[in-house]
């Protein structure tokens, strides 16, 4: 559904198709108010951040463990800019872009799950605030991108182009930055704000109407 316009009004957002449920996640018939503020997709989601109204929808980051300073830079600038949003980052909870991408979110007071390949999940990376230990090794990579409303893959190595294939089989918005897999239906963009404002987009658009 394309929307192009969304309006705030205290605390919630709206457009021509009606008022968003964020529970739900679905429009629901309603007037703008007046008075409302014309807002930004990215806007709109911030003024969600922290509403107990508001349900944590995850998004899955991806990205290789041996990776380069730029990916390590990109990766914490995701995390930090979908902390801000109040989004849950979802991700492989281990080193490289996982680790970079939990602490700009951690830090920036957004949720972040590691879904651990091992037994044990004292082995999270120190950002992770929710980890589950799933013994399931890289078979984990289809969890991932099976859980996630959408993707955003810093960089790319084999294990991310395997979550790459997952979440495009699985029909979810793919966002690459920083070298991420060339595989067409990724959506490439030029970096972290770019991406973060994608999956804005994609977010609010992805919900459907009661």
């Amino acid at each position: 559904m394309a929307m192009d316009q969304y309006f705030l009004s205290g605390g919630v957002i709206y457009t021509k198709q009606g008022r968003l449920d964020p529970w739900e996640w679905r429009w629901v018939k309603a007037d703008i108010p007046q008075p409302a503020e014309a807002v930004t997709p990215r806007e709109a989601l911030t003024a969600l951040a922290g509403s107990p109204r508001a349900r944590r929808i995850p998004v899955g980051v991806i990205g290789p463990r041996e990776a380069t300073p730029e990916q390590l830079v990109a990766a914490e600038a995701v995390g930090a800019a979908l902390g801000q949003m109040g989004m849950t980052v979802i991700c492989g909870g281990k080193g490289g872009v996982m680790e970079a991408v939990s602490k700009g979110c951690h830090e920036a007071g957004g949720l972040t799950v590691g879904m651990i390949p091992d037994h044990d999940w004292r082995t999270a990376n120190p950002f992770v605030a929710l980890p589950i230990a799933t013994g399931l090794s890289e078979a984990r990579n289809m969890i991932i991108a099976k859980s996630s409303a959408a993707l955003i893959a810093v960089g790319g190595s084999y294990g991310t182009l395997s979550e790459v294939a997952y979440g495009l089989h699985f029909s979810k918005p793919v966002i690459g930055i920083a070298g991420a897999p060339a595989v067409e239906g990724v959506e490439h963009v030029a970096g972290p704000e770019e991406a973060a404002t994608r999956l804005a987009e994609h977010f609010l658009q992805s919900a459907g109407m009661s």
